[in-house]
């Protein structure tokens, strides 16, 4: 089948929000999150203060926080590169509403895209704003994860290859649809681990602290409502509430691959080897970086590639979900009403 109009842009848009997600990572692992006290600027400056004045200007508006010129440039960096997928997607969202009236082409679902990229833009600001409150930052890094399948679920859409499979079992569907939470809960733990710092509350395998169950603080560990105000950078839970945080994050990746592991074999008996074989990879590569991270004491490059790994499962789930969906029918010959659209966005994006 031939691609449709606006193929190559959600394509690059794709790949460009991974790009981002990689980088908002780097920025996190490299504790530049409030590299620039203010949004959307640095300083009052549209790039992290170089010159004299420019330095003497941001110190005074800004004395408490000192300029630390590589944080800046990493957060900046971040912020340019976001700006640039925004307006990619206002332009896909732009593009579909233009052509709403042809059939099959998906408008939801750039619509909701456009939703989503703002409410991201809130969240950057909110993270500088709230200094890294651990809700925002964890809610930012699950709305860029959103913002990434839901553009791989555009760009597979768009490129007409993916045909509905109608005799795929209930039961691998249900089994897809489980993963895809599970992941999504998963990640969502992640970042709790990340903005909370309790990657390094274990620091041996398979046992943490050299217990098999340590003294761990859940109330506090999961309590949702800390306060706004203080200053997040470096957590201000102590070490058994992070504890209770990196336990629940290993019990979730158990639950995951076993799940995941269910959902191959399923995958295998349908005759689709190749997503089954793909999704084993990403799992398994996702466990040895998880693994590496607490071996060597979270190293910065193996941190990063522990989120990009995050990202590539989130993505293989979702083009395993789009693939599995069932068959939907439905003439268009004016524009699509709300239900359409909920329709669509619900079963993954199916063909209208």
């Amino acid at each position: 089948m031939m691609t449709k109009p606006g193929f190559r842009l959600a394509l690059c848009a794709t790949l460009l929000a991974l790009v981002v997600v990689l980088l908002g990572a780097y920025t996190r692992l490299t504790h530049a999150g409030l590299g620039c006290p203010d949004w959307p600027g640095c300083y009052g400056f549209i790039s992290v203060p170089k010159t004299e004045a420019q330095r003497a200007h941001a110190e005074l508006r800004f004395p408490d926080a000192p300029i630390e010129e590589h944080k800046g440039r990493n957060e900046m960096v971040h912020r340019y590169f976001a700006g640039g997928l925004a307006l990619m997607i206002m332009m896909l969202g732009v593009q579909a509403w233009h052509r709403r009236h042809i059939a099959d082409q998906p408008v939801g679902l750039p619509l909701l895209l456009v939703g989503v990229v703002g409410a991201q833009a809130a969240f950057g600001m909110w993270t500088v704003t709230l200094k890294l409150w651990p809700q925002v930052v964890t809610a930012h890094l699950l709305g860029g994860i959103t913002t990434l399948s839901l553009l791989l679920l555009l760009t597979a859409r768009l490129s007409g290859v993916f045909a509905p499979m109608p005799q795929v079992s209930p039961r691998l569907r249900r089994l897809a649809t489980a993963g895809l939470a599970l992941v999504v809960l998963q990640i969502a733990l992640g970042g709790w681990v990340s903005s909370n710092y309790a990657a390094m509350a274990c620091t041996d395998l398979p046992t943490c602290q050299g217990q098999w169950w340590p003294e761990a603080d859940f109330a506090n560990g999961f309590h949702l409502t800390q306060h706004i105000g203080p200053n997040y950078l470096g957590g201000q839970l102590d070490s058994t509430a992070r504890t209770a945080i990196h336990l629940t994050h290993r019990v979730g990746a158990l639950l995951v691959t076993f799940s995941l592991l269910a959902l191959v074999w399923q995958l295998n008996r349908a005759g689709l080897k190749g997503l089954a074989r793909l999704l084993v990879l990403a799992l398994f590569f996702q466990i040895a970086l998880g693994m590496s991270n607490v071996l060597f004491h979270l190293p910065l490059a193996v941190a990063v590639a522990h989120n990009a790994g995050a990202a590539v499962l989130m993505l293989t789930l979702t083009l395993i979900n789009y693939r599995v969906r069932p068959a939907v029918t439905v003439s268009r010959r004016h524009a699509p009403s709300f239900w359409q659209h909920a329709h669509v966005l619900l079963h993954l994006g199916p063909h209208r």
